[in-house]
């Protein structure tokens, strides 16, 4: 037999040092295959949200007037001065695509979870919403839980992800 030469194994003994050989090869290379799939969904995902951010910037004016219409619509928020709350979003769309990674990220993380695959440009106005627009004089209260404040900017933005 093939195995039984010099190593003094043979049969299953044999079978399982060299088959457990090919056996961890054959696992690193599907762990390899895993992480570059992986890999390319994070740049495909990345890829996505720059562009989103970029029309975000480029279309600021028109989309934070749609976006505050609408949560006016939906009852989302109250405003003494919707012009102001529109300046104000408009100026959060445009400085999207030059705020860091990190700082995103954190501004994000309570509402990462809010649902499955998120248009990121939405979750952010979201928290601004919710964390920072609550608090502005001009604004008398913002109504709704997360995810219907979530969902009535998503259904403005959404148009961001279909190019």
């Amino acid at each position: 037999m093939i195995g039984e030469l010099d190593c003094g194994l043979k049969g299953p003994a044999w079978a399982a040092t060299h088959l457990g050989d090919a056996m961890a090869k054959l696992s690193i290379s599907a762990n390899r295959s895993t992480e570059k799939t992986i890999r390319a969904i994070d740049r495909k995902r990345e890829q996505e949200r720059k562009k989103m951010s970029q029309q975000a910037r480029d279309h600021a004016s028109l989309l934070a007037t749609k976006l505050v219409q609408r949560l006016i619509d939906k009852g989302v928020i109250e405003t003494t001065s919707p012009q102001t709350i529109r300046e104000l979003i408009g100026e959060h769309l445009k400085k999207l695509p030059t705020i860091e990674d990190f700082e995103l990220q954190l501004k994000l993380a309570p509402v990462r979870t809010l649902v499955q695959d998120p248009n990121i440009v939405s979750l952010y106005l979201t928290q601004v919403v919710v964390e920072d627009l609550v608090s502005h004089p001009n604004v008398t209260d913002v109504y709704g839980a997360d995810l219907d404040v979530y969902l009535a900017i998503d259904s403005v933005l959404k148009v961001l992800r279909q190019q």
